[in-house]
């Protein structure tokens, strides 16, 4: 086991040095001022009070929720109907449906949603509609692969008892179906509304500007105003609330694997 343990090494090295190390630097960052140097180093919480006594910020990370929650019910209104529709078909069928699902994530997304820009910019929707378009499209592929895993490592024997105690399609699918797909839809809500409370390239390419998101925040002082220190605590708000609705996610997992 010993020998086997070792072959961890190279990744704990790599998580190291681009996980760890960039957030133990963001957090340095947040909690000083700039100018700050090792030997004159002081902590300090004006980063964090500057982003909640400024109306504008909380604004900024509530509409950014708001977008990501909106992101992940449609796509979760869309993709379950699809994987199930997938799931109950022939074997070679399902491989050909994932294939034409996947196909699309194999071009980079930069290019994906400029190319939603050209075909929306001639439109009359509003920046928000645009970003939402634009998310919905990126990130439903996660949604249906991740349910469609569930529903097709689902026993189908269940099924086919179910049916010869006298249930109908409707009590099959609400009592044996659906719970056992639970696993799927909380892997595709994780897997969808992650990436969009923190998009930025999305609202910057689709909203034409107008449309904010906290990941515009983030890169717009990182980038343009090259103020790390906001930036950073900004970032920090961010993963804490990223690692918050993970362990609700897990909780409610954990939850459905215990009832």
């Amino acid at each position: 086991m010993k020998s086997f343990a070792r072959l961890a090494y190279p990744y704990m090295f790599w998580i190291s040095i681009f996980i760890v190390l960039p957030m133990l630097m963001i957090v340095f960052y947040a909690f000083s001022t700039q100018g700050n140097d090792v030997l004159t180093l002081q902590f300090t919480l004006d980063n964090f009070k500057r982003f909640f006594s400024d109306p504008i910020f909380p604004m900024v990370l509530y509409r950014s929720l708001k977008i990501a929650f909106m992101t992940t019910i449609i796509c979760l209104a869309i993709g379950y109907p699809c994987a199930y529709l997938i799931a109950q078909m022939k074997e070679k069928d399902q491989t050909m449906m994932i294939l034409l699902i996947t196909l699309p994530m194999w071009i980079n997304m930069l290019v994906r949603t400029y190319a939603w820009r050209g075909i929306l910019m001639s439109t009359d929707l509003s920046s928000e509609i645009k970003v939402l378009i634009g998310m919905v499209y990126n990130f439903l592929p996660f949604m249906i692969i991740q349910i469609y895993t569930s529903l097709a490592k689902m026993d189908k024997s269940l099924l086919f008892a179910a049916h010869d105690l006298g249930a109908n399609k409707i009590k099959t699918f609400l009592r044996i179906t659906l719970p056992l797909s639970i696993p799927g839809v909380i892997a595709g809500i994780t897997l969808v509304f992650l990436p969009a409370v923190s998009s930025f390239f999305i609202p910057i390419l689709l909203g034409g500007g107008e449309y904010v998101l906290i990941g515009n925040l983030i890169e717009n002082y990182f980038v343009a105003s090259g103020d790390w220190n906001f930036g950073s605590a900004i970032s920090l708000i961010m993963a804490v609330l990223i690692m918050a609705s993970m362990f609700l996610t897990k909780k409610l997992d954990y939850g459905n694997k215990e009832g």
